[in-house]
């Protein structure tokens, strides 16, 4: 019974320190141009991630749709990556799909916009 414990933590240790060394290794070349590229944060400053800079991108991105009160920003979904934004879901009017997109083009750091939007169709069919 010892032996099939001890066997069993073992094995347990040894699939965790595998799984802890395949997170922490990343793309080779984006370790070498992390390397290559100066910092000029300060000591002890928290330098954004790409994930970071994406999620704040999409917020600015759902920040300006919203901002305009014609549009129901409730089914439109935003995702971002390196400046690339892919709007996806609904509106009410097919004018909200052109205008959203153009919202979108407009916000700082956008650099290509893909828009997948439809009409919301009404259930009683007219």
């Amino acid at each position: 019974m010892k032996k099939t414990t001890v066997a069993g933590l073992a094995i347990a240790t040894l699939v965790a320190a595998a799984s802890m060394s395949a997170w922490a290794q990343g793309d080779a070349s984006a370790a070498a141009g992390a390397q290559a590229a100066p910092t000029t944060a300060a000591p002890g400053a928290a330098v954004p991630t790409d994930r970071q800079a994406n999620r704040a991108m999409r917020r600015k991105v759902y920040a300006a749709i919203g901002k305009d009160k014609s549009i129901d920003a409730g089914n439109i979904s935003v995702r971002a990556k390196g400046g690339a934004i892919a709007l996806t879901g609904t509106v009410s009017d097919p004018a909200q799909i052109a205008r959203v997109e153009e919202i979108a083009k407009g916000v700082p750091g956008v650099t290509s916009v893909t828009n997948k939007l439809t009409v919301k169709k009404s259930f009683g069919g007219m």
